[in-house]
Parts: structure tokens; sequence; C-alpha cells
């Protein structure tokens, strides 16, 4: 190996490395390495930032705030309301959830199609009376499937076509996936809906009413002149259970109190440390007239004297909150909100709310000033879990937004116009029409995943010029020699699978696409299958919780532990093999 190439492995080595350690945020990871490889000198000064204006990273940006205008619209939940019904049963519910997303992610991107549908799901399942865990998963696998279909369903298909024209001249068109990306949809959602989500681990909280699957640990207040100062806290166990609350502790002066805080004496200012629903933790204070925070921040709260609203939101990983804690991110202050409870699934609790520091996933409850709701989940980049009428939709421009989103795939697809351009007009089309407000326009862009297309994408290239793609399709090509073209696309599938199920699948796909190029080129024929092989496979992410966004998302809503995901996801990574690898050789012959 050459020196460049010892470097460029040793930076993908160490990018890998601190992806699975997940101790900083993957964009800084990417970025990082990206100013490495540019130092080192093996990334030319004068591409360090081409990645940065890459048609696919361009592409991905214009999706994103494509989505959001479709959602503001009323396009997307014309179709939601008129499907979903809690009367339903769980298999019917599931096979239509999962047919609708699936449709919607092969036009939207995957996660914003998640986004949407996951309160709808979870609502569903609340007036049914059944445990969310039991239809988010298939949401998301279905979801995730569906974005296999289209060009713009998926940032793989996006990576993969941007590579085609850079080495062979000509991208991929907008359903060219279709015939693979969607067979492999088709038969993955029909298992999914039939016999997929049987496999989750049953619980005994299965069909527990739905107020009762999000307990949250919440931290009430004793305030000054309150009737329960000066009695012991053993002394309000009976009120708490009649509300069927869990007193867990007592915090005084911002420390926890543990061993004798059964027999200690109320004061005021205290803090009672609580495990309950959000109806039942309401029902103990007003009981016994507590108070939801400090005084300082009640006061800030309702100055405004229009009332409150409690929320219930799922942190994200682009969310402000993400590694940080309420009190840093200023969530008082700033925006008058208190974070009244936390649902961390499996961990313990055992700082104050405001100082614990919040991970994706985790379910919040949060007391947030009327008619503010919208803007402070927006600002803080949070997912409601309940359809709380958050989206200001603009029924009247509903059609608009889908003709002029309609028509720009169209044009895209019959190659009138090239389909960043189609996008970018859809973008100015949204804004003159107020479909998507000018101030908001930057807001529904995933910035991260944008610098960590910009950045990799530079790295990737810096790989395939030293040679370092080379040596590693050499070495997948000497390990199935003589075997048949199925086992060698079947072997490039299930390693790019390996590594998406524990790695970002847009920094898969960006080493992958590459070795499947040259793998192609080693053997003499069309890299198109091998292309096609490696876009399926970087999104079939369905063994972990952190192979896939969609996944990671659904973790504390869910209720699910890290092992869950495979039981249903194995069979169906098996089936999308099973069902590529034909077709792959029928539509994109050798």
């Amino acid at each position: 190996m050459t020196t460049d190439q010892i470097i460029l492995f040793t930076l993908f080595g160490a990018v890998f490395g601190l992806l699975l350690w997940g101790r900083f945020r993957y964009d800084i990871v990417a970025f990082a390495a990206l100013m490495a490889g540019v130092v080192l000198g093996v990334v030319p000064t004068k591409n360090a930032f081409d990645g940065f204006g890459h048609p696919a990273t361009l592409i991905v940006a214009l999706v994103l705030v494509v989505s959001a205008g479709l959602v503001r619209s009323g396009a997307v939940m014309l179709i939601t309301r008129t499907l979903v019904d809690s009367s339903r049963s769980l298999g019917a519910h599931i096979s239509i959830m999962g047919a609708v997303g699936g449709v919607l992610s092969a036009f939207m991107n995957n996660v914003a199609a998640l986004a949407l549908l996951m309160p709808v799901d979870i609502q569903t399942a609340r007036k049914a009376g059944r445990a969310p865990g039991l239809s988010l998963m298939p949401l998301s696998f279905a979801t995730i499937l569906g974005g296999m279909a289209t060009l713009i369903g998926t940032p793989p298909n996006i990576i993969i076509a941007s590579i085609r024209q850079e080495s062979l001249g000509a991208p991929f068109k907008m359903f060219d996936f279709a015939p693979v990306g969607g067979l492999a949809a088709i038969a993955g959602l029909i298992f999914v809906a039939l016999i997929g989500w049987r496999l989750i681990p049953a619980r005994e909280d299965a069909m527990i009413e739905a107020e009762d699957i999000a307990e949250y640990i919440a931290e009430l207040t004793v305030p000054e002149g309150n009737k329960q100062i000066g009695k012991r806290l053993a002394e309000l166990q009976e009120e708490a259970h009649k509300a069927d609350v869990a007193i867990l502790g007592l915090m005084r002066d911002g420390k926890r109190r543990y061993g004798t805080a059964r027999n200690a004496v109320l004061q005021g200012g205290d803090a009672l440390v609580l495990e309950a629903t959000p109806d039942a933790l309401d029902e103990f204070r007003s009981t016994l007239n507590l108070a939801l925070a400090d005084s300082d921040r009640e006061d800030l709260l309702l100055a405004d004297g229009d009332g409150v609203e409690i929320v219930e939101v799922v942190v994200t990983e682009a969310s402000r909150l993400n590694g940080r804690t309420a009190q840093a991110v200023g969530l008082s202050w700033r925006q008058r909100t208190v974070l009244l409870g936390l649902s961390r699934q499996g961990r313990k609790i055992t700082s104050q709310l405001r100082t614990t520091e919040l991970k994706p996933g985790d379910i919040l409850l949060l007391l947030v000033p009327r008619d503010t709701v919208a803007h402070v989940t927006d600002w803080l980049g949070v997912l409601p879990l309940a359809d709380r009428g958050l989206a200001v939709t603009q029924d009247s421009k509903t059609w608009l937004a889908i003709g002029m989103f309609a028509g720009a795939v169209a044009a895209a697809s019959f190659g009138l116009i090239y389909l960043p351009i189609a996008l970018g007009i859809v973008v100015v089309g949204y804004v003159l029409a107020k479909i998507v407000p000018l101030s908001e326009l930057y807001t529904h862009i995933e910035w991260p995943v944008i610098v960590l297309l910009g950045s990799m994408i530079p790295l990737g290239a810096a790989l395939e010029t030293s040679g370092g793609t080379e040596l590693i399709a050499g070495a997948l090509v000497g390990l199935t020699e003589g075997l048949p073209a199925w086992v060698v696309l079947t072997v490039l599938m299930v390693v790019t699978m390996s590594l998406s199920d524990v790695l970002n699948n847009t920094a898969t796909t960006i080493v992958a696409a590459p070795v499947g190029i040259q793998m192609a080129q080693s053997l003499g024929v069309s890299p198109d299958p091998f292309l096609m092989a490696v876009a399926v496979a970087a999104s079939s992410a369905f063994l972990t919780p952190i192979g896939h966004k969609n996944n990671t998302l659904i973790l504390g809503p869910g209720g699910y532990s890290f092992g869950d995901y495979w039981r249903m996801g194995l069979p169906l990574e098996i089936i999308v093999v099973a069902v590529s690898i034909p077709a792959i050789l029928v539509f994109w012959p050798l």
C-alpha cells in the first residue's frame, strides 16, 4: 500500500470507530476527518469543500424542504386522515400504515415520512388501547423500504446516482431504482404486514391502556405556604397510591435525598421526584396543590396569561437538546418552557431533570405557553408524539403543493430538466406561495447530514483516486473467485448491509459504491448491477436502532430495547437479498 492509502484507510478506520463509539456526533467526526485529510495532503486543498456543492448534497437538502412543504400544505395528512381507523385489527392497521408509509417515503425523505406518520400511529394505538410498540417498528421498517423505490426516497440512492454520473457519465433516473428497490420494498412490506410484526417480543404491558405506556420521571415542587409542609414524605403515599403515582425520592437544594427520604420532613421549595403518566401526575399535583416548577419559572411561564399546554415530544439526533441539558439550552428563559418529565427506556435518572443530559429517543413532557407549541418544538428540533394540531396546514394550497411537486418529478423523470434544478424550482414555488415560510426555509434542512455528506464525499473521492477502493474490490473479488455472479453480488450486499447496520448509511454508501464499480471492472462486467446491490443494501438497516435514523426515533416511543430489532429485521434483510439478487440479474444484467 502507498502512503496515501495507509493514511486514508487510517482516517476511514478512525471515522468508523468513532461512529460506532457514538461519543461524538457523526457530522463532527466526518468534518474532522476531512480537515485531517487536507492537512495530511491526501485531500487536495482546492477540492476540500467540493462535497458541499455536490449534486447529492443539494438534492438531500432540497428534498427535506419539499417534504416540509408537502406536510405544511396538508397534502400528506389528507391521505392519513382518510385511511387511518383505530377500530381496525392490528394486522390491518399495520398493513395500511405500512403501505401509506412506503408510498410516501418513495416521494419524500423517509425520515420525514416517519416523522409525519409516527404521531398518527401512536394516537391510533391509544384509541385502540394497545401499546404503540406493536406497530411503530413495522411503520419504521416500511418507511425505510419505501425509500428504496425512487431516486429521492433515501440518501443512498441519491449518492449512488451521483457516483454513477461521475464514473460512467450519466446518473440513474428517478424510477431506475423501482424494478429492484420497488420489488424488494413490496416483498418486505408483505412480510412486515403478515408475519414480521408478530416477531416483535411480547411484553406484559402489551395491551395496557396507552396512557399507562409512557410513564415519566417528573418533579413537582412544594410551594411556600403549602399544607404539605411539615409532613413526612411517607405521609403522601396514600394520595400517591390513589392517583397511581410512584414517589421515588426528594430533591432539596438541587441534591437527591437517598435512604432517609421517606422520613424527611417536607420544606418549602422541596421537589418530589415521581414516576407517573401525564394524567396521574396532574391529578396528584392538583390534589396536593403542588407546583409544576419553582415559582420563578412558573411566573415566567404564565406571564402572558394565555394559559399553558402539556405536550409529549421525542428527542431526535438533530435536536438541539441532544447531548445537552434543558438548563444548558436555556429552555425556561429562552422559550418559557418547563421540562416536566422524562421517559428513558431502561435507564435510571438519578440527577435533577433540568441537569440531566438528554439523548435521542428520550420522551419529554413539556409545559409550553399556549399557542407557542409549534414554535417551541421546531426550535428544539423534537417530534410531537400526539396529533395536537401543531402543524399549521395551508388546506387551500394542498393541491397546488401536490401539483408543483408532481410536475417537477414528471419533468425530471422524462429528462426534461435536471433533478436538482426541478426540486430547486419547487422550493422557490413553495416559498413564493407561502407554503413554506421564508423564515423557516433553512430550519427544515438537516444540517448534520449535509455536513456529513459534504465531508465524506471528498474523502471517498480521495480513496478512489489513491487506488484504495481498488484494493478493497480486489480482496472481495479474490474471496469470490470462480463463483457465480449472483454469489459475488450477494457477498457485496451482505458486507454493505453489515456496515449499514452499525454505521450511517450515507457513509456506508460513499465507501461501498466505488468498491462495487471496481469489482465490476475487475470482472469485466457492467457496474450497474453492483451499484444497485449497494443502493438496496445500504438502505436495509434493520438489525439495530442505530443503523437508520427511523429506528432511533422509535426506540423510546415504542419501548424497545437494542436487541428487539433483529427479530423482525434479520428475516427481513434475508428477504431483501433473496428478492433483490434475481431482480438485479433480470433488470440490470451483467
